[in-house]
């Protein structure tokens, strides 16, 4: 699974960089290029790769109205992209078929667990869609049926919470677990295995050896589970949660076994985030944007024709309200924000303006519209971490990098 063993092109083989490459980004969505740069020159496979995501955000939405072929066009797609959607079209150009989303505990967008859906172009809109029903997705309008998909491809998410590490002095940080015992990729070339010296820390990356075999994974991981759990009871330096961070590592390596090559993708948000709007707008207006962009959850258990409902309405309800802000750009007196305080569900409207327009000379409503967007059934992470909460952040991260093979190259935001 490492830069030089076999492919999915046709059993071709990957070549392999000489020493790990880390890019370091401001705008997430600008890594994508480096990856699309690595299947081009053949250092990662053309497909079933698998992205290992530490953020504070899933980053999993889609640009609603871009269609679904730009992603063809690397140059067109890699214009309309944004923070918030550039994963998905990677997994749609067939690319990536697994993502592991591990996010601290402040950050709960995507129930936990694996979801298993596909993405594919709706031949109604010809836009990208999803058959996953997670509010994450219906609250943006983007679940559609099967059966209204063509091109599909399926992704495996997993999405998997890391808590801080309590004690900084493990048996891990000091090196006293013997490396036979940590899970492996598979691969068949020893020698590709290159070093982690350009790693964001050092020395955590580059403990990697090849990996045993699928089956003997699958066949030891009961009595791994032991082992662990005998080696936490006996460890009395142990922090209390440090033996869930290691169950996360079989996890996320089992997660790894299905794919040909894996990247490791870390937004340094996942230690520390703010939600940029708490600070753009007073907590009124906060909460009246909340009112107005509310999504009114399905039913548990929906129907497909109660999905379809679920979000049809959600759709329209955007669209009104991208329509409203529209219109209060061009002219925002008394009787256009009556006009569109009138429609249903619309009546915060009135508040909400006469509070910005008291506050500024010219509110930027475009903005507030993006604001919106946000506060459907949760709000944006909003988390400033304490300097403990990011040691331990930091703490369980170094376990669980130790025990995880190398990637083809790293990504990092900042």
């Amino acid at each position: 699974m490492s830069g030089g063993g076999p492919g999915a092109d046709g059993g071709a083989r990957l070549r392999a960089y000489p020493a790990l490459p880390v890019w370091v980004v401001e705008d997430h969505q600008d890594v994508l290029p480096f990856i699309y740069r690595a299947i081009g020159s053949k250092h990662l496979p053309a497909s079933n790769i698998s992205f290992v995501h530490l953020d504070s955000h899933p980053d999993l939405l889609i640009p609603v109205n871009m269609p679904a072929d730009t992603v063809f066009d690397k140059e067109a797609l890699f214009s309309e992209l944004s923070i918030e959607n550039w994963i998905m079209p990677a997994v749609y150009a067939g690319h990536i078929s697994q993502v592991v989303w591990l996010h601290p505990p402040w950050a709960q967008q995507i129930s936990e667990g694996k979801h298993n859906f596909l993405i594919g172009k709706d031949i109604s809109t010809t836009t990208m869609r999803v058959t996953g029903t997670d509010h994450y997705f219906l609250s943006d309008g983007l679940y559609v049926p099967a059966d209204q998909l063509e091109n599909q491809k399926p992704l495996n998410l997993h999405v998997i919470l890391i808590n801080p590490t309590e004690a900084s002095n493990s048996r891990e940080e000091n090196g006293e677990v013997a490396s036979a015992k940590r899970l492996k990729l598979n691969t068949d070339d020893t020698a590709s295995t290159t070093s982690a010296s350009s790693s964001v820390a050092p020395g955590d990356l580059d403990h990697s050896t090849p990996s045993v075999k699928k089956k003997e994974v699958q066949n030891t991981s009961a009595l791994n589970r032991a082992e662990t759990l005998s080696e936490c009871s006996a460890s009395s330096s142990l922090g209390n949660s440090e033996c869930p961070i290691r169950e996360v590592v079989k996890d996320v390596c089992q997660a790894l076994q299905k794919g040909d090559a894996y990247v490791l993708d870390i937004d340094l948000d996942f230690f520390s985030v703010k939600n940029p709007f708490k600070e753009m707008y007073t907590q009124t207006e906060y909460e009246l944007l909340q009112e107005l962009y509310n999504f009114k959850k399905p039913q548990r258990n929906a129907t497909e024709e109660g999905l379809l409902d679920c979000v049809e309405n959600r759709v329209h309800q955007l669209e009104d309200l991208e329509a409203a802000f529209a219109d209060l750009c061009d002219n925002d007196d008394e009787e256009t924000l009556q006009k569109w305080a009138s429609c249903p569900g619309m009546k915060p409207l009135v508040q909400l303006v006469h509070s910005l327009k008291t506050r500024m000379e010219s509110p930027d409503y475009e903005m507030v519209h993006q604001a919106g967007l946000t506060c459907d059934y949760m709000e944006l992470p909003h988390h400033v971490s304490t300097e403990e909460e990011i040691e331990g952040l930091i703490q369980s991260i170094k376990v669980l990098l130790k025990d995880m093979p190398k990637p083809t190259l790293v990504t990092v935001a900042r």
